[in-house]
């Protein structure tokens, strides 16, 4: 019994210091945000500002059109989501229920994907779009997000489709349904939860996408959060630290409020998801 308390303890000591690990560079970022300049320069820096000000949160949206980039950014984010999972969810459901060569094949290159680093498809993903005559466009720009989170977003669906029993489609089947329909009716609002999550992880890497972003658009009025927060980084690397800290505070934002409405729905398909994956 003493054992079995000492272990669950140890977890639980384990678990703080992850939270903590975690939590650091937030409430840091915090900190920086509502310090003025005088305590961003101490060489005895404090976790709580001794005198809180909001002038980096001014002097951040005098400087960059945040409000625009937060909304190229929304956008795009948004789009890539709807998009990826739209797409994913019917691919993901052929490939779970069957499993044939073209569904490894399919399982394969999902895998693959991921393997490879953005630098090495830029110049050619750069010279299709350019061709596309996309270049400097957000309808560029999401196109490369869908394609880009939507291995992910397979891999992720298959295994939410696998742990809806086929049992459901069989009955479906007897009643008369046809595939689409039973898809419709019977396994899509099953996949709800699973379809919710993929889509917020779809939604949250396009919101942080900082390279893509970069070399695609090239006009301020197109250009997404990341890339407008690269600019408080001076030519030689110096950072103007307090708009920089208030506006990435600002930037964190929408990923938390999306995150604390639907962290119900969120935890429940990714615990669906691994039941059968």
């Amino acid at each position: 019994m003493r054992t079995k308390k000492s272990a669950r303890a140890a977890q639980y000591l384990a678990l703080a210091a992850y939270l903590v690990f975690l939590a650091f560079p937030f409430l840091w970022l915090i900190s920086t945000a509502f310090k003025p300049a005088r305590e961003l320069g101490s060489l005895h820096p404090t976790w709580i500002p001794k005198d809180p000000t909001l002038d980096n949160f001014r002097q951040a949206f005098d400087e960059q059109p945040l409000l625009r980039a937060a909304g190229n950014s929304l956008i795009a984010a948004l789009s890539a989501a709807l998009i990826a999972v739209v797409i994913a969810t019917p691919m993901a459901y052929v490939m779970a229920r069957h499993r044939n060569r073209v569904a490894k094949a399919a399982t394969g290159w999902v895998v693959i994907s991921q393997a490879f680093p953005f630098v090495l498809i830029i110049i050619p993903l750069f010279l299709i779009l350019k061709n596309l005559h996309l270049i400097n466009s957000l309808a560029g720009l999401i196109m490369v997000y869908v394609v880009w989170s939507l291995p992910f977003a397979l891999w992720m669906l298959v295994g939410y489709v696998r742990a809806v029993p086929t049992e459901l489609e069989e009955a479906a089947a007897v009643d008369g349904a046809s595939k689409v329909r039973t898809f419709v009716s019977v396994v899509a609002p099953l996949l709800a939860p699973g379809v919710v999550a993929t889509a917020m992880f779809a939604f949250i890497t396009a919101w942080n996408e900082f390279f893509f972003a970069l070399v695609l658009l090239k006009t301020p009025e197109k250009q997404t959060l990341p890339v407008i927060l690269n600019r408080f980084i001076g030519t030689e690397g110096v950072a103007d630290l307090g708009p920089l800290a208030a506006a990435a505070f600002l930037a964190t934002i929408p990923s938390l409020l999306i995150f604390a409405i639907i962290q119900k729905r969120i935890t429940g398909g990714m615990l669906a998801g691994a039941v059968k994956a």
